[in-house]
């Protein structure tokens, strides 16, 4: 059934990159945001979808603000979302709980498999629902190539090699990105969705190797119920291809299947909002979505790499010369 009135949103983690396409969803689906937080104040950007939210620079007030809202019924908080550092989200998503609200939580949804239990006991106590954004699952590319999968033939093992190469500049080290204890390194960071994805086209891991593993790029072999899959991640500008250099484009992302690129640089401007809708709708994706994933990037960053050995992906080769 669709919503008729307007739900009430807080949000946690208002200054950071992600948090604009968060207040634009909740905008675009004719809802309001009443309370934001972030430990830094620079959120001049809110001016153009929620000038009225209240904004707390600490979390106890926030924590005491929802508390109030809850007490006062019509103005009670439904929804908090969080887009805070990953190392925070556990505690975010607990917090809200706590305010008997629902969540709706970025990628990575935590760092530790064993997290996700914890917070389904948590869910159970207050009768509430953490939804993670998964948004690759929405993107009509993506949906077709599921569809062609799953009506092909069921015992078809796919080659696939996956690269995904995104620059970052110096402050990427010094911020709580480059620390893996807050971000949980690359394969987390920057790798998750796409293992989200390939997973839920093509199965369960049954293999899991690394390659490779630093701070700035990452390399694997996954082999799922459908597919061998060849990984590289970077956020190093020098492995990108030459003729991606010439244009002065920083970013390379390609999906070889069985040798033919599956192309879904588009369409991704409004996916956050059509998540915002699907969860609101009772469609979002649970814990129990989240875990598997969550359980494969943990493996690949406590993995011991083995080098240039078995089925690796091509670029790693030119990297380690």
């Amino acid at each position: 059934m669709e919503k008729t009135e307007k739900i009430n949103f807080a949000l946690i983690g208002a200054a950071g990159y992600i948090a604009p396409r968060h207040m634009k969803a909740i905008k675009e689906t004719n809802n309001t945001l009443v309370a934001a937080l972030d430990k830094q104040d620079t959120v001049g950007y809110m001016d153009n979808f929620f000038p009225n939210a209240d904004f707390f620079l600490e979390t106890e007030r926030f924590d005491r603000h929802l508390d109030k809202l809850r007490r006062q019924g019509d103005k009670k908080i439904e929804y908090i979302t969080v887009c805070s550092p990953n190392y925070l989200h556990d505690s975010h998503m607990r917090l809200a709980l706590r305010n008997d609200a629902n969540v709706i939580c970025e990628k990575p949804l935590v760092l530790n498999p064993w997290n996700v239990e914890a917070l389904g006991i948590i869910e159970q106590e207050t009768g509430r629902k953490i939804n993670t954004i998964l948004q690759l699952r929405l993107h009509d590319s993506i949906k077709k190539l599921k569809t062609m999968i799953d009506n092909g033939p069921k015992d078809k093992i796919y080659d696939i090699d996956l690269t995904y190469i995104t620059s970052r500049g110096h402050w990427y080290y010094m911020s709580w990105k480059g620390d893996t204890s807050k971000s949980g390194g690359i394969a987390t960071n920057i790798g998750i969705h796409f293992f989200d994805m390939l997973m839920w086209i093509f199965g369960e891991v049954q293999n899991n190797i690394v390659h490779y593993y630093s701070d700035s790029k990452a390399a694997g072999f996954l082999q799922l119920k459908n597919a061998r899959i060849r990984w590289f991640l970077s956020i190093d500008s020098e492995d990108l291809p030459l003729r991606i250099k010439q244009t002065g484009q920083r970013t390379f992302r390609s999906i070889l299947i069985d040798g033919n690129e599956t192309e879904f640089s588009d369409g991704f401007a409004d996916l956050h909002t059509a998540s915002y809708k699907e969860i609101i709708n009772g469609n979002g994706f649970g814990l129990e979505v989240s875990y598997p994933t969550i359980n494969t990037v943990y493996t690949i960053r406590h993995a011991q790499p083995i080098g240039l050995k078995g089925d690796y992906h091509p670029i790693l080769k030119d990297v380690l010369k």
